[in-house]
């Protein structure tokens, strides 16, 4: 009876346990259709009749700084569902810290500095020789914080959403950010408005995303009561009143009246540790534990360092990507980039982006782009220069050509590991089809048709040099 009484208990239990996660399972479906529903809605919505570099059109001055929005509303952010910002930081400009509702990506066009990323739930495992040696938190002046990373001219800097960072100008020269916000990536769960939300300052309205006139808005300390804070922070009212900053106007980055101070090791220290923690590692990451996968995790990968690049023609210039296998964060994010420079007069070869769209900032120089859609027609034919944004939506045609200063850019692509099809030059699509195939497709000879597969030798980016009739591979 007993044993009887035991397998009905079971037998309940289970069905109950199998009906729990059903349900869930049902939930989760709902709910990944639902916001699937949503994207493909908004792609829909989304026709790239005609693109134009575009410069930001919203500038927000503070005490040490500039921001500068790009507009939003444009339908080659609104279709692929980004946002741009450029931050200026002045000498001892500190950007205040803050978290946005979509992941990041971050590129330091120039200047020095450094930077850090709040991670949730990892250890403070900067700490000051004070603190190691004394537990009592009232002894000394001491200091305990998260990692603090050197940030130079080339770096590209991830950061998930929810995660609260700051950035600091130590150096002579400005430090300036050029950031993208995948605000249709699948950690947004809000609408498509890029959303920073402040721990400090006052950030006005532009800041959000949202458009309209100026106004005050506060950091997130604002709408808290100060019994509530002094409780949480065990602090005094009076301090947890100042930290709302009610009066304060320096705006989000805010000038250091004297040289900051945090630990950090020396640089060349920090670059040896990062190396033999598994910098250089070029196999895919694998998510071995929270541990491993953020608290230790590398955020920053130099873009602009030449013995990178994946693409180098001596007379052309080079490319080098940064993507989840040189950075593995990037496949938690789900977005990459590409840096390209083109010599004088240079061409990258036609090709298409085949799983993202490419988001192109003009870091240097200038040059011609052209951009054509699925029904031959040109979408974007036209000059880009220094400061410019310019969309490549996914699958449409692009070709490149530097000015006679050369042509430089950032390239930030929404997927982790962002593949491009080349059509002309060695490795492309028109290389792997048959000469026959080739000849009948285009109405010309086979002649004609070897011409056109072989006598472009080189791969990825090329030399302005004469046109041949004759060549072969």
């Amino acid at each position: 009876m007993a044993s009887s009484a035991s397998l009905l208990s079971l037998a309940l239990c289970s069905l109950l346990l199998f009906q729990v996660c059903s349900a869930q399972f049902e939930t989760g479906r709902v709910w990944g259709s639902s916001r699937s529903q949503r994207k493909s809605q908004q792609q829909n919505e989304c026709q790239f009749r005609r693109i134009n570099a575009q410069e930001p059109d919203r500038r927000i001055t503070s005490e040490a700084g500039i921001t500068e929005i790009w507009d939003e509303n444009d339908d080659q952010f609104r279709c692929a569902g980004v946002a741009a910002i450029r931050h200026t930081i002045e000498q001892r400009g500190l950007l205040l810290p803050a978290y946005s509702n979509a992941p990041k990506l971050i590129y330091v066009d120039q200047g020095r500095g450094y930077h850090s990323a709040a991670i949730p739930g990892c250890p403070e495992t900067y700490q000051s020789e004070q603190e190691s040696e004394s537990r009592d938190p009232r002894q000394g002046s001491r200091d305990q914080h998260q990692k603090i990373r050197k940030i130079r001219q080339g770096d590209i800097i991830a950061i998930p959403a929810g995660v609260a960072d700051w950035f600091y100008n130590d150096g002579q020269s400005p430090l300036v950010l050029v950031q993208i916000m995948d605000t249709s990536n699948f950690a947004n769960q809000l609408d498509q408005n890029f959303r920073k939300f402040f721990l400090a300052g006052n950030p006005q309205r532009e800041i959000q995303g949202q458009r309209g006139q100026p106004s005050r808005h506060l950091n997130i300390f604002q709408a808290f009561d100060e019994q509530f804070l002094a409780e949480a922070f065990n602090i005094d009212t009076d301090l947890a009143r100042r930290i709302k900053n009610e009066n304060d106007n320096r705006g989000i980055i805010v000038r250091v009246e004297e040289q900051l101070e945090f630990l950090s090791p020396e640089f060349s220290e920090e670059e040896r540790r990062q190396s033999s923690q598994g910098g250089g590692r070029t196999g895919r990451w694998s998510a071995n534990g929270i541990e491993e996968t953020f608290c230790t995790a590398k955020l920053r990968h130099n873009i602009n360092d030449p013995s990178r690049a994946d693409i180098f023609n001596p007379r052309a210039g080079r490319l080098t990507t940064v993507n989840s296998f040189n950075l593995p964060i990037l496949r938690y994010i789900q977005l990459s980039a590409q840096k390209g420079f083109l010599y004088r007069n240079a061409i990258m070869t036609p090709h298409w982006n085949m799983n993202a769209h490419s988001i192109n900032y003009i870091t240097r120089g200038s040059g011609q782009i052209q951009i054509v859609n699925e029904n031959g027609e040109s979408v974007f034919d036209g000059q880009v220069q220094e400061g410019q944004i310019i969309t490549a939506p996914q699958n449409f045609a692009v070709i490149k050509r530097a000015g006679s200063d050369g042509l430089e850019w950032i390239s930030f692509k929404t997927n982790d590991n962002a593949k491009i099809n080349q059509i002309a030059g060695r490795a492309s699509t028109i290389r792997a089809i048959p000469q026959d195939v080739l000849a009948n497709a285009f109405a010309i000879s086979r002649e004609e048709a070897q011409r056109i597969k072989f006598n472009r030798r080189e791969i990825g980016i090329f030399s302005p040099e004469t046109r041949s009739r004759g060549r072969r591979d």
